[in-house]
C-alpha cells in the first residue's frame, strides 16, 4: 500500500515508518519537526542521541535499500496537506502528528490553545482532503485511553450499549478526559465520527495506552536509526522515565499515592496494531474503535518493579511520592476492554524484567545525557 504516516519523525511515528518499509510498503513521512523545537523550548532532549530527519532517512536507504519520502510542512495549513494528498494519493493515512503530551498542554492558556488548534485543526484538514481528493483511503488515528477518563463501570471499544426508559441503543462511550490534551482528542474523535457518517470516510480510532520500550527490529540496527525516549516531566512517561530515573541515581517520581491505574504497551505492540488496522481497514463510512493497549498497571506497580529489577543489578532506586500535579482519582476501578485488535491476531510482547533491564542499561550509556533538572512535574492541573 501506499502509506502516509503523519508526525513520522516522533517517539511512534519514527519506528512505524521503518516497519512499514521494511514490509514492502511505499511509505511517505509528514512532519513539521516541532517536536524537535519542544524540547529546546524546555531545555531537555532524548535520553539516545537521534539524526535529522534527513539523515534518519539516508540511513534507511543505505541500510535497507528502500526509499521513503519526505514532506515538511504543518497540518494546519490546509494547501500543504492537499499538495501532500494530491501527490502521493495514500490508501492508507496513520496520524501521529499531533501535540502529544497531557502536561504540555496544562502549562498555561497558550500550551492548551496551541494543543488544541494544532490537533483539532490538523485532523479537520485531513479529513476535509481525504473527502475531496481520496475518498476510499483509510484513516487509521492514534487516540488514546485518556479519553475515557477512569469511570466506575467496564471500559468498553468505542462504545455503550445503553438501555434507559425501555429504550436501547449503542452510542458512544461517555467521555471523560485527563487534560486539554485529552480533550483535544476527544474532539477529533467527533469529528472523525461525523466525517464517517456523512462523507462515507472510512476510519479506525486507536485508543492506545501509555507505551514502553525503546527498540524495534529497525531501529536497533544503527545509531542513525534510534528513536528518541523522554525523560522529563513534560514528555517523559512513567515507565520510560523510572527507568531512566534508576539508572542515573534519580528518585523514581511517584505522583501521589500512584495507585492511578492506565493501560500499558511495547512500541513493538504499537506497530503491530497499526499494521492489523492497515491490513484490516474499516468499511466505507464506518468509525471503528479499537483500544490498543496489553496491560494494566497502577503507577506505584511499575515504580516497585523498576525498583526491584534496579536492585538486582546493582543500583539504589528509591521511590518518592511528590504532591501530584493532576487532578486526577488516585485510587479507582480500572477495567478496560480490549479484544478487537487480538481477535485480528495481535501477538503481545508483556512486560518483562529483560525490558525493564535494557532500558536501565541503555539509560546508564547514555546518562551523561541527562538533564536531572528537567525530571520534576512543572505543569499544575490546579
Amino acid at each position: 500500500m501506499r502509506i502516509l504516516i503523519a508526525g513520522g519523525d516522533g517517539f511512534c511515528g519514527w519506528p512505524t515508518v521503518l516497519y512499514f518499509s521494511q514490509r514492502g510498503h511505499e511509505v511517505a513521512v509528514l512532519d513539521n519537526l516541532v517536536r524537535r523545537q519542544w524540547d529546546e523550548e524546555l531545555g531537555s532532549n532524548s535520553l539516545t542521541p537521534i539524526a535529522s530527519i534527513e539523515d534518519r532517512l539516508a540511513a534507511w536507504r543505505e541500510t535497507s535499500g528502500k526509499e521513503v519520502k519526505l514532506y515538511l510542512g504543518d497540518l494546519t495549513e490546509y494547501d500543504f496537506v492537499d499538495r501532500v494528498l494530491r501527490e502521493f494519493q495514500p490508501e492508507a493515512i496513520v496520524h501521529y502528528g499531533e501535540q502529544r503530551s497531557a502536561p504540555y498542554s496544562m502549562i498555561d492558556r497558550n500550551h492548551a490553545v496551541f494543543t488544541q488548534v494544532n490537533n483539532v485543526v490538523g485532523t479537520l484538514n485531513i479529513l476535509y482532503a481525504m473527502k475531496d481528493i481520496v475518498p476510499d483511503c483509510h484513516l487509521i488515528k492514534l487516540g488514546t485511553m485518556g479519553e475515557y477518563g477512569t469511570p466506575n463501570i467496564d471500559i468498553e471499544e468505542g462504545y455503550l450499549e445503553v438501555h434507559h426508559k425501555g429504550r436501547v441503543d449503542v452510542l458512544p462511550y461517555p467521555k471523560q478526559p485527563f487534560s486539554m490534551y485529552h480533550l483535544s482528542k476527544v474532539h477529533d474523535s467527533h469529528n472523525i465520527m461525523f466525517a464517517c457518517k456523512s462523507w462515507g470516510i472510512r476510519a479506525t480510532d486507536l485508543n492506545q495506552g501509555v507505551v514502553y520500550g525503546l527498540w524495534t527490529d529497525e531501529t536497533k540496527q544503527s545509531e542513525s536509526l534510534y528513536n528518541r525516549v523522554d525523560y522529563d516531566g513534560v514528555f517523559g512517561t512513567a515507565l520510560n522515565r523510572f527507568c531512566i530515573q534508576a539508572a542515573v541515581g534519580h528518585d523514581l517520581t511517584v505522583y501521589g499515592k500512584g495507585g492511578q491505574t492506565r493501560a500499558f504497551l511495547d512500541i513493538r505492540d504499537t506497530l503491530q496494531c497499526v499494521e492489523l488496522a492497515a491490513l484490516n481497514p474499516a468499511d466505507q463510512g464506518e468509525f471503528r474503535v479499537f483500544n490498543q493497549f496489553t496491560e494494566q498497571f497502577s503507577v506505584l506497580e511499575l515504580a516497585e518493579r523498576v525498583q526491584r529489577v534496579a536492585e538486582d543489578m546493582g543500583l539504589a532506586a528509591n521511590i518518592a511520592h511528590l504532591n501530584n500535579p493532576r487532578v486526577e482519582k488516585e485510587e479507582h476501578y480500572y477495567n478496560a476492554i480490549h479484544t478487537k485488535l487480538m481477535d485480528l491476531g495481535l501477538k503481545p510482547h508483556l512486560l518483562s524484567d529483560e525490558l525493564i533491564k535494557d532500558l536501565i542499561e541503555t539509560a546508564e550509556r547514555y546518562q551523561d545525557r541527562v538533564n536531572l533538572r528537567v525530571i520534576a512535574p512543572t505543569a499544575t492541573w490546579r
